[in-house]
């Protein structure tokens, strides 16, 4: 028999706070969705819609969320960094520059000015963004992506080895470096990074679709071929983030018996 407390417990609808805790990003937008619906909504709810798109990877809502709210006068001034971050992950990068730039200094601003830089290949502009990174994990980790983007891929992985040093946590590390490993051609070391990620999370299509990578360069095509079907049937949501990729590999992947 359920106790009353445990089963008003159970029924209860968890809080904003709760679903970003765990990370359920729709959870959180469904619920503040809600809560404007009935007319109930929190004066940060905007905000929080923007933020819980951007998160779900729905760019395009999250900047017309961002967008509006810049258009009200007590439009917080950090919300322009916050807009010309969905810019950026829509490939709007002109726009992207001007909004940072109405934005006020802050770290944030900093690491997207320094992805612009390299995106308009400005090197001087790259450097001066680069002597303003921090030694904190938010910075170091753009300094290693933009490492990896420049095919620096040793100096990316030294980077990534260090934060996994200080934060054994971060999981998503291992698939950084199981990255920079396949693209130094070191097909094996990549699998044995990438297996201890998996043992964690065994669903995630990124590391997954490496793992298919791995494979076609270790074995053949079919074998790559098994891996990526395999993600395909254990997938449900999560193969949408990248569907066209998985697709395309399916298509490259020639079949080797």
């Amino acid at each position: 028999i359920i106790s009353e407390k445990k089963r008003k417990n159970k029924n209860k609808i968890p809080s904003l706070e709760e679903y970003l805790q765990q990370r359920d990003y729709l959870g959180a937008l469904t619920l503040l969705e809600f809560h404007k619906r009935i007319g109930e909504k929190d004066e940060h709810a905007d905000l929080w819609i923007g933020y819980c798109a951007f998160h779900l990877g729905d760019y395009k809502r999250a900047m017309e969320e961002y967008r509006a709210l810049t258009m009200k006068p007590d439009c917080p001034a950090e919300v322009w960094v916050y807009l010309a971050c969905t810019l950026f992950f829509l490939g709007l990068y002109k726009e992207a520059e001007d909004a940072a730039s109405k934005a006020p200094k802050s770290p944030l601003q900093n690491r997207l000015l320094f992805h612009l830089a390299h995106k308009f290949n400005e090197e001087e502009k790259l450097m001066g963004f680069h002597q303003n990174l921090e030694d904190v994990t938010e910075d170091q980790l753009s300094l290693a992506s933009i490492h990896y983007m420049r095919s620096h891929y040793q100096e990316a992985i030294d980077i990534y080895k260090r934060l996994l040093l200080q934060n054994k946590d971060f999981l998503a590390l291992h698939v950084y470096v199981a990255l920079c490993y396949y693209k130094l051609d070191y097909y094996d070391i990549s699998q044995d990074v990438l297996a201890v990620y998996l043992q964690s999370i065994p669903d995630s299509t990124i590391a997954l679709n490496l793992k298919a990578c791995n494979h076609f360069r270790l074995y053949n095509g079919k074998e790559a071929e098994s891996e990526l079907k395999h993600l395909i049937d254990i997938s449900s949501c999560s193969f949408e983030f990248a569907k066209e990729l998985i697709q395309h590999n399916l298509v490259s992947f020639p079949v080797v018996f």
